[in-house]
């Protein structure tokens, strides 16, 4: 028996402290898949996390599913076709990826969601207007594609609620209440109608009742934390096996090569746990591996990603131990999201992802060390990025900052600086939140140009004020304008920053996620370096080099592909001759 620099031997029974059908590394929306797959299938699974909670990068996340093709696009009012999605990927993915693995993709994501949805595993909602992020590319699609989880009640997990990752702070208000934008528009109206008073207060009255019953926070789960948590039921429901704080440490390999169990630590104590039919990692990637990081990223780059700090590179770096190759041709190694910094008084970080919030809506302007505009600010989470490095090769712009006046940041916020008027001093004496009376101190908070930056904003002006962005084009596309303002015209995007007090906040090149992992084959088996696939062995998620190749086409694409190699690989390790 070989872990990791061992001897090859075949193992005596007597030399594993356990022995299960199939193990899963790793408990995101890929991991549970596989898992509730294969026990589907009628296998014993074991499930093993690293950290002491369920879900993962999924449950942190916005819990958008990317399945082009699904049943429901058209009841959507967005029929779809392959022709149709296979144009579109053409452009916005091309060769970055194996177009064998995109196939696969694109056919199993729909099956995927038939049968989780016959086996009641799993609820997806399409939604009616939610453009591709490239809307204008033929082929795109204005809605249909993209699903989310509906709403899901915490308290079916009993006991186990406190076992679901928390979602992060800045989709949490009153110290634990998940909101989505929806709510976010009521609760910002909750004075003005009195439609959005009921929905307030009913939101409200449902958290206050569940603090007072002792939950740690509010058991209406919204996002990638509603998603997590129907996985997780159904785990908890197929009696899926499952431990916490088990550390993966090696892969264990027979003489001929096949992976046929695992070195764990299990809450600190070493065990060896046999998988007859294979093992499946699903470890989240390497956005927190520092070294991976600094290797794959461009630079500079930093401790800036906003998914949970396990995600450290395990599996990727255990697989290439055993032989596992990594995928190539991608176009970038991360999927990459603006992300602000508060450092906190006891010298922790709190990081905000600017995704769909605040940056497309009209009155808010982005600008480099130069104080100049360098991107449509309405652009997609990794686009921004991606036009932040391009930048920075000129002109130093990571950190850029994001620029708004009084009358945005009290109807959108900016970040941690929420809107509707709340205190916001805390932020400035921190940092994290510069303000300035006037453009040219708020300039001097920057450290740039005051002549540039109110020389940027006199033009950003006339053009908001005519309505078309001729700079950058913000707010020309539909996927722009489906996150601006509907209520303002002509320009959903577009208005012009009034009189000061202005504000500020840095934002630096994160991330949400590694693409760059294990090469698979359609089947999420890991490959050698020869391109075969080494026996035992799955790898999906995030520690799967990306179907995307590292592009960003529409909102879920991490999840969507997620989910369905998880399917894939757990009918594979059912089909799947067990090990001696």
């Amino acid at each position: 028996m070989t872990a990791v620099h061992a001897s090859s031997r075949q193992p005596d029974h007597g030399d594993w402290d356990e022995t299960v059908d199939a193990i899963i590394v790793g408990s995101g929306a890929a991991g549970m898949a596989a898992a509730i797959t294969a026990k589907l299938a009628g296998l014993n699974v074991l499930l093993l996390e690293k950290t002491d909670r369920i879900g993962g990068s999924t449950a942190v996340s916005g819990g958008a599913v990317w399945l082009p093709l699904n049943a429901q696009s058209a009841g959507a009012g967005h029929p779809d076709t392959f022709d149709k999605v296979w144009t579109y990927l053409e452009q916005t993915v091309g060769d970055s990826a194996p177009s064998d693995m995109l196939r696969a993709y694109l056919d199993a994501g729909p099956k995927m969601l038939e049968d989780f949805t016959h086996q009641g595993v799993l609820r997806l909602v399409a939604r009616t207007a939610s453009p591709d992020y490239y809307p204008d590319l033929p082929g795109a699609a204005m809605g249909g594609r993209s699903l989310d989880p509906p709403e899901f009640d915490g308290r079916k997990l009993g006991r186990h609620f406190k076992e679901l990752r928390d979602p992060l702070p800045e989709f949490l208000v009153l110290g634990g209440m998940m909101i989505n934008i929806t709510d976010a528009k009521h609760l910002l109206r909750v004075t003005r109608s009195f439609a959005s008073w009921k929905h307030g207060m009913k939101l409200v009255l449902r958290y206050v009742s569940d603090r007072a019953r002792g939950y740690h926070r509010g058991t209406r789960l919204l996002l990638g934390n509603a998603l997590a948590a129907q996985l997780f039921e159904q785990v908890l429901q197929r009696g899926i096996a499952y431990r916490l704080k088990a550390d993966l440490q090696a892969l264990v390999r027979d003489e001929n090569g096949r992976v046929i169990g695992v070195v764990v630590h299990d809450n600190g104590a070493p065990k060896r746990i046999h998988a007859r039919r294979g093992v499946v990692l699903a470890t989240g990637g390497f956005p927190w591996d520092a070294a991976r990081r600094n290797e794959q990223y461009p630079a500079p780059t930093g401790p800036w990603s906003m998914s949970p700090k396990g995600n450290a590179g395990d599996g990727i770096r255990i697989a290439a131990s055993a032989s596992a190759a990594l995928g190539t041709g991608h176009t970038h190694a991360a999927f990459w999201a603006p992300v602000s910094l508060l450092t906190r008084p006891d010298g922790s970080v709190q990081r905000y992802p600017h995704l769909v919030w605040d940056r497309a809506k009209p009155g808010l302007i982005a600008v480099n060390s130069a104080g100049r505009r360098f991107v449509n600010e309405a652009t997609s989470y990794h686009a921004f990025v991606e036009a932040m490095y391009a930048a920075h090769a000129q002109v130093p712009s990571i950190p850029a900052f994001l620029v708004c006046d009084q009358r945005f940041i009290d109807i959108w916020g900016l970040g941690l600086a929420l809107p509707g008027g709340r205190p916001r001093q805390h932020l400035i004496d921190a940092g994290y939140l510069l303000r300035g009376d006037t453009l040219a101190e708020l300039a001097q908070q920057l450290s740039i140009d005051p002549l540039a930056l109110a020389d940027t904003i006199a033009r950003y002006n006339r053009l908001a004020a005519a309505g078309e962005d001729t700079d950058f084009g913000k707010g020309s596309t539909a996927y722009n304008r489906y996150l601006g303002d509907p209520d303002h015209h002509p320009n959903p995007c577009l208005a012009p920053l009034a009189d000061g007090p202005y504000y500020a906040v840095k934002v630096y090149a994160g991330d949400i996620g590694t693409a760059h992992g294990i090469a698979t084959d359609p089947h999420a088996r890991a490959l050698d370096a020869t391109g075969q696939p080494i026996p035992g062995l799955y790898v999906v998620g995030n520690d799967m080099q990306s179907v995307m190749g590292g592009n960003y086409p529409a909102p879920g694409i991490t999840l969507g592909p997620g989910l369905t190699f998880g399917w894939l690989a757990g009918r594979a390790l059912a089909s799947t001759v067990a090990a001696r």
